[in-house]
């Protein structure tokens, strides 16, 4: 047998509580009409009366002598239908309205006592309910009916059961449909997340949020952790995909020569020394794919370093512009270094000498003969501004976007075989910068040439 659903025990919840309501509602008007039932009221307002006339029409009662007291006593008492006691402050009867009825049991010793209550039991046990009032500085005025016995049952009947029946049934009613409505409010949303969520990964669709406002915010949470884990799946799916793809170019180059030099195809020298440079050189390319597939790796998992210490940009920038100074020469392009002056920098000069490393690659690879790259560097507002310009055909619109994304190139037919890359320089390049609370930047025009620009805070916060 399944548990009931989130909605149904809500409902129950619900249920029980307004019942327990209505029941603790009933319990406490039970017990005022049993502790002070109409009888009861219709008494005390007679004694009430009793006490007003009396006092109104008689304000002198206590200066009057015994004998006119004792008459005027009896006549209230006739009138009203109240017995009426004068009461010194020590507890004694001095006159009594009903001299032959049973005497109290007992008074409090003083009646300023007596006001805490409203009943009284005389010698003969007969329950009296009574009212005090002060005549003088010795002596009281109580007035006392005898309490009549009400029947548990009659006073439901006449005071509590039947209005107390009809409007606990309404409310009720009302009460379990209202919950009945919130119960669906808030378990039809999450149902429906719940069978979302088991159709992720494999489907996902967004689910509207719906119900209360903490329910609609757990809803476009959920959409928004399945949009990343369908995100992170088609990365590494990609990632997969591109690894293999570059891994395979280079191994299909090793195996091919590494087979002509066993089977004796590449039988002269300079044949073998053609193989086994091509072999080494995919060797080295593969070797620096994997350093830069680690590099990624620790991005990933938080693991990356950067050790910040006292960096010369400039000479950073003069050995980068040194080390490509003969593959530009070779390539037909101009190198050009403007350097304006610039601070050390708190940062790792390595991994920047890694990042200007690969744009300026980058810039000579794609710079056409007699054209020009220019590394321009210079100090504003409180940052250094690292330039790489080149004369090359520029970036395609539609990829600047997406140029620092993962094994992406800009030319889908360029293959990492000739003498660009496998995709991931500017990748490891975008996080180094933003490892150094800097960023980078790309500008391009049809024919114009492109321009990357790296801008690293002079006081970077740790």
């Amino acid at each position: 047998m399944s548990a009931p659903s989130l909605r149904n025990r809500l409902w129950l919840s619900y249920a029980l509580l307004i019942l327990a309501a209505l029941g603790l509602t009933a319990l406490i008007l039970i017990v005022y009409l049993l502790r002070s039932p109409l009888p009861y009221r219709q008494s005390f307002a007679r004694l009430l009366e009793a006490q007003t006339a009396l006092l109104a029409e008689q304000p002198g009662l206590a200066g009057l002598p015994e004998e006119e007291q004792t008459r005027l006593l009896e006549a209230y008492d006739a009138t009203f239908d109240v017995r009426l006691l004068v009461v010194g402050n020590g507890g004694a009867t001095w006159l009594d309205s009903r001299p032959d009825s049973a005497a109290f049991a007992r008074l409090p010793v003083r009646l300023q006592g007596l006001l805490s209550g409203f009943r009284l039991r005389d010698r003969d046990g007969q329950v009296w309910l009574y009212r005090v009032e002060r005549l003088s500085t010795r002596t009281w005025l109580v007035a006392a009916v005898p309490r009549q016995n009400v029947p548990l049952l009659s006073a439901l009947r006449e005071d509590l059961l039947v209005p107390f029946a009809w409007s606990g049934m309404a409310a009720l009613l009302l009460s379990l449909l209202l919950a009945y409505g919130l119960a669906r409010w808030i378990g039809n949303p999450l149902d429906g997340l719940a069978a979302a969520s088991r159709r992720v990964p494999h489907e996902s669709v967004p689910v509207p949020p719906r119900g209360p406002r903490e329910v609609q915010d757990l809803t476009r949470a959920f959409n928004a952790m399945a949009a990343r884990l369908q995100a992170s799946q088609r990365s590494q799916r990609d990632f997969v995909a591109n690894v293999s793809h570059e891994l395979k170019t280079p191994l299909t180059s090793i195996q091919g020569f590494a087979q002509a030099l066993q089977d004796g195809t590449a039988a002269d020298p300079a044949a073998r020394r053609q193989a086994a440079g091509i072999i080494l050189a995919e060797a080295g390319r593969m070797h620096r794919m994997v350093l830069d597939l680690l590099d990624l790796a620790r991005m990933d998992a938080g693991t990356f370093e950067v050790k910040r210490l006292p960096a010369d940009l400039a000479a950073i920038l003069r050995r980068v512009a040194g080390k490509f100074a003969p593959q530009a020469d070779a390539a037909g392009v101009q190198l050009a270094l403007q350097l304006g002056e610039l601070p050390l920098l708190n940062a790792d000069g390595d991994r920047l000498e890694q990042v200007f490393t690969n744009l300026v690659d980058n810039a000579i690879q794609y710079t056409p003969p007699s054209g020009q790259v220019t590394l321009n560097a210079y100090q504003s507002d409180g940052q250094v501004l690292i330039e790489i310009r080149d004369t090359g055909p520029g970036i395609p619109a539609q990829a600047l976007e997406h140029i620092f994304e993962r094994f992406y190139r800009a030319d889908p037919a360029r293959t990492g075989s000739g003498k660009h890359g496998a995709g991931l320089g500017l990748a490891i390049a975008r996080e180094i910068v933003l490892a150094h609370a800097g960023t980078i930047s790309v500008r391009s025009t049809p024919d114009g040439g492109s321009t990357f620009t790296v801008h690293l805070p002079v006081n970077p916060k740790s």
